[in-house]
C-alpha cells in the first residue's frame, strides 16, 4: 500500500468527514446473486375435507435448507403461473415462494368462453362462493405443507421453515390476504384469520362492502403491506381509489406501510395488461414492488434490522419516482 502523505491526508479528511470504511455490503433487497437459482415445482394440494383439488406452484431456492414461506394468491381469472417476477426473485432472496391456484376464479372462468361471453363470466365468478372457497385454500395449503414439510423423501421435505410464513395477492387475491391476515366482519369477527401468517402484502387492496373501515382493520394485529396505483381501478368488484385508500388510515399503528405508485393502473401488479388498458406500463413499477415486498419481507420474517433501517429510512426513496406516495406507521 502507497502511504505517501498525500494518501494519507486523504484517509484523515475521509474519516474526519464521517466516511465509515467498512467490508460489510450495503443493504439492497433488489441485490439478487449470479449464484442464486430456483427450481420451479408444480404440486397438487388435496383438500379432502372439501373434496377440492388445488393446484401450487412452487419456487424453491438453493441451497436446500428450510427458509421462510411466503404465499401469492392471484387474481380473479389468473392462475399459479401468474406474477412469476414476484416468485422468481422472492426465491432468489431465499424464500419458498407458494403460488396458490384458487379453482372457481382462475383461468378456468374465462379461457374456454367466447369473447363476448368472458366479462360476464368473471362477475359471475367474483362471487360470495368463490369468496369462502379462497379463504380455506389458504389454511388447507398451509396444512399440506406442513404435512410434506414432514414427509420423508418429498421435494419439500425440510425446506419449509412454517414458524415464519408471509400471505400476498392481488385483487382478489388481496381480498383473500386480507381476509387470513386479520381483517373483522361487520360484526366484528375475525372468522378466517390464520395465526400462522406473521405479515401480509396486499396488492391492490379494498375496503368492505359492508361495515366501516375501522370496523374491519382497526384490530389488526401483524405487519400489513398496501400496494396501489394513482388508476388501480377495475371493472370488476366496485373497489374505486376511495376504497383502496381507505384501508391503510383504519390500521393501528405499528409495521404498517402504503405505497401508492403514480399512474400505476390495476394491471401494474401483473405480468400483462388487462383488456383495455390504455395507460403505458412503467418498467419502474416492478422494480418498486420488488424492492419494497422484499425488503419488508426481510425485516419481519427474517428480522434483518439493516432491511428495517432501508425499509424505514431513505431506502424505498432511493427506488421511487417523484409522484409515487410512500407512507409507515
Amino acid at each position: 500500500m502507497n502511504c505517501s502523505p498525500f494518501n494519507t491526508l486523504v484517509v484523515v479528511l475521509l474519516l474526519s468527514a464521517g466516511t465509515a470504511f467498512s467490508t460489510e455490503s450495503v443493504y439492497d433487497p433488489l441485490e439478487v446473486s449470479e449464484k442464486a437459482k430456483s427450481k420451479v415445482v408444480d404440486l397438487t394440494v388435496n383438500d379432502k375435507e372439501r373434496q377440492r383439488d388445488i393446484p401450487i406452484r412452487v419456487y424453491l431456492p438453493f441451497p436446500d435448507t428450510a427458509t421462510p414461506v411466503v404465499l401469492f394468491s392471484h387474481g380473479l381469472g389468473g392462475s399459479r403461473r401468474g406474477s412469476s417476477y414476484l416468485g422468481t426473485h422472492w426465491a432468489a432472496r431465499g424464500y419458498v415462494a407458494i403460488f396458490v391456484q384458487h379453482p372457481g376464479s382462475d383461468t378456468s372462468v374465462w379461457q374456454d368462453k367466447p369473447l363476448r361471453e368472458r366479462m360476464k363470466a368473471m362477475k359471475q365468478a367474483a362471487s360470495p362462493r368463490n369468496f369462502f372457497f379462497r379463504v380455506k385454500d389458504i389454511p388447507a395449503v398451509l396444512n399440506q405443507l406442513d404435512r410434506w414439510n414432514k414427509a420423508k423423501g418429498h421435494v419439500l421435505a425440510g425446506h419449509l421453515d412454517l414458524d415464519r410464513i408471509g400471505m400476498s395477492g392481488h385483487s382478489f387475491g388481496a381480498v383473500t390476504t386480507q381476509t387470513v391476515g386479520g381483517q373483522r366482519t361487520a360484526r366484528g369477527r375475525a372468522l378466517f384469520t390464520d395465526s400462522r401468517i406473521d405479515a401480509a402484502i396486499a396488492m391492490s387492496p379494498s375496503s368492505p362492502r359492508r361495515g366501516t373501515s375501522q370496523n374491519a382493520f382497526s384490530k389488526v394485529k401483524i405487519p400489513w403491506l398496501l400496494m396501489t396505483g394513482t388508476k388501480d381501478t377495475a371493472p370488476i368488484g366496485n373497489a374505486d381509489m376511495k376504497s383502496r385508500l381507505a384501508v391503510f388510515p383504519a390500521l393501528p399503528p405499528g409495521g404498517k406501510y402504503e405505497l401508492v405508485l403514480d399512474g400505476a393502473v390495476h394491471s401494474a401488479f401483473t405480468e400483462r395488461p388487462l383488456p383495455g388498458d390504455t395507460e403505458k406500463r412503467n418498467p419502474n413499477h416492478h422494480r418498486v414492488i420488488l424492492a419494497l415486498s422484499t425488503a419488508f419481507w426481510d425485516t419481519w420474517l427474517r428480522e434483518d434490522d439493516n432491511a428495517r433501517d432501508w425499509l424505514h429510512g431513505k431506502g424505498p426513496h432511493s427506488v421511487l419516482e417523484k409522484d409515487d406516495r410512500w407512507q409507515l406507521k
